[in-house]
């Protein structure tokens, strides 16, 4: 079994070995930088499959440096801040990253996160979902993958069409990870050869999300459960609880 080498950005020393400490008892080989220098030194002498970048570094911006990374890189990141704003998670995710983890934080979600990312560049979300048998909550709804059932929080039957349930999966089976659009669509249609061009494509997937909120959110015209991210496609803000049957 191949160990994933994550790599840890952080002028904070306490933190970074923290951090570095907790994943590598969890089975990771882990290196450490401060700046951008380390950083670069590191993607080019080993095979980086992760990088934590801090925000806010001593001389630096970690959006800046994420930008510039992802003009060369398509290392999965995520982006570890104090700053927690909407608007301050927006903006790493409108410059690549692929997930964006606020401080202070649980250890085990730190982990939950990186794993998760982890997966979905292993697999594509559609294998994610297409294979699910699990039960989702979110929020006070149920997903039942086995019966492609959807309950709000009184326990009625939501009615979604086929393709509205196989987006609704794949979102819950990649909560707080902003999805492209492109992602999405080919997940949802590779096994249906769409031949659709990729603009008339997008234009219905925006549709579909619309329909989605409209039986889903109690605001649909201010989402919180399904958020656009901007210049990148979707993401599934809510927590979501994964029930595994056997």
């Amino acid at each position: 079994m191949t160990i994933s080498k994550l790599l840890i950005v952080d002028d904070d020393i306490e933190m970074r070995q923290m951090m570095a400490n907790y994943l590598q008892n969890s089975g990771f080989m882990v290196y450490q930088g401060a700046n951008l220098a380390d950083l670069t030194h590191y993607l080019n002498e080993k095979q980086i499959d992760l990088i934590l970048l801090d925000v806010m570094l001593e001389y630096e911006n970690g959006i800046d440096i994420c930008k510039k990374i992802r003009e060369e890189h398509n290392v999965p990141i995520i982006m570890v801040s104090a700053l927690s704003s909407d608007h301050h998670r927006m903006s790493g995710y409108a410059v690549g990253a692929d997930d964006y983890v606020a401080k202070p934080f649980n250890s085990q979600l730190l982990l939950a996160r990186v794993n998760a990312v982890l997966n979905r560049v292993q697999r594509s979300p559609s294998l994610l979902h297409r294979r699910d048998t699990a039960t989702y909550e979110f929020a006070g709804w149920t997903y039942e993958s086995r019966t492609r059932e959807v309950f709000n929080a009184k326990g009625v039957l939501i009615a979604l069409s086929q393709r509205e349930l196989k987006l609704l999966q794949l979102l819950l089976a990649n909560p707080h990870i902003a999805l492209t659009r492109e992602e999405i669509i080919e997940a949802m249609d590779k096994q249906e050869g769409d031949k659709n061009t990729s603009g008339q494509v997008s234009k219905a997937l925006d549709v579909l999300i619309g329909r989605i909120r409209q039986k889903i959110e109690d605001d649909p015209k201010n989402p919180k459960l399904i958020k656009t991210v901007r210049n990148i496609g979707y993401m599934f803000s809510a927590s979501v609880k994964k029930i595994e049957h056997g």
